[in-house]
């Protein structure tokens, strides 16, 4: 993508900031981001002269105004924890669905080209059809997913009323840099490394036969991008389309880390899912194409969280 005008809301927090980063160097970027979660250290690294940082809550920003001249929308901007989903089901609902849907009304009523929703795999609830695919029967199981699933609905509306091209992107297990170890939702690979690092062991909870669908995250920045450029509409699985068990993941990371630390194994959480796979063979239509490069992304992951350290 060159010479773009694009809006990433959400564009300080993990995923967005890997999404600008993968856009700043042809592209005009703004972010629109209200620092709840996203933070300005996330692109301290980038050049800011193609950045335009507007502070703000998109259920209140006036949209239109920004979006007036914008080609492409990545929308990451979400309460994204599912435990504070839980806790504030109402709070959640006015953040993912009314700021999704602001979202939307914006670019149809100004010329944007194509919105890129960020979904998850979370829809699919506990869903034993492995590997999972898009026309697969939702179980939201939070008010998180509830509202994931309820953005994909507002975006295929609004593709088909509107003509507004939308598409969304159902992510499975990302990781990499900048991923937040200690936030409610972090996930297994930021954890883990975060304990080892600090000289403790990860907790595994229930066997450790559980197993994960982990996507590197260059290659969700790879999809947002692709799916963008391409004339696809619809959802879309992002993931690997391999599985991890959670012992396995913990003996890579021991090997590119130079460690042997045993984790320690407690109770199953309520409502953790055993097994999560993704089909991505819709995902291929636009070009998705995910390196098996486990290891090394791994590396790089463990890279950044040392700040240097060793990885074998």
């Amino acid at each position: 993508m060159k010479d773009k005008k694009v809006v990433v809301t959400g564009g300080l927090g993990f995923i967005g900031s890997h999404i600008t980063e993968g856009l700043i160097e042809n592209n005009e970027v703004t972010i629109i981001d209200d620092m709840s979660a996203g933070k300005l250290d996330n692109i301290k690294h980038l050049e800011t002269e193609n950045i335009d940082f507007i502070k703000g809550d998109i259920t209140e920003l006036n949209l239109k105004s920004i979006f007036d001249d914008k080609d492409y929308i990545f929308h990451e901007a979400a309460m994204a924890s599912v435990p504070k989903s839980v806790e504030d089901p109402v709070k959640c609902n006015r953040i993912n669905i009314t700021g999704t849907l602001k979202v939307l009304v914006a670019a149809k009523d100004t010329d944007v080209k194509k919105v890129v929703l960020a979904s998850s795999s979370a829809v699919y609830g506990d869903s034993q059809n492995m590997p999972l695919k898009e026309d697969e029967p939702l179980k939201p199981m939070s008010p998180y997913a509830v509202t994931k699933a309820t953005g994909e609905l507002y975006c295929n509306t609004f593709t088909d009323l509107y003509g507004l091209q939308t598409a969304a992107l159902r992510y499975f297990n990302v990781f990499g840099q900048r991923q937040d170890p200690n936030s409610q939702y972090a996930a297994a690979i930021p954890n883990f490394i975060d304990k080892i690092l600090k000289g403790e062991r990860p907790v595994i909870y229930s066997d450790g036969e559980q197993s994960r669908d982990f996507i590197y995250i260059k290659n969700v920045v790879d999809a947002n991008i692709k799916v963008c450029e391409s004339n696809k509409t619809g959802i879309f699985n992002i993931g690997h389309g391999k599985k991890t068990t959670i012992n396995e993941l913990v003996k890579v990371i021991n090997e590119v880390m130079e460690t042997e630390v045993e984790p320690v194994y407690e109770d199953p959480r309520t409502g953790d899912i055993k097994h999560s796979l993704a089909d991505v063979s819709k995902a291929k239509s636009f070009g998705f194409e995910p390196e098996d490069k486990f290891k090394d992304e791994l590396r790089e992951t463990v890279r950044w969280f040392a700040g240097g350290v060793k990885a074998k």
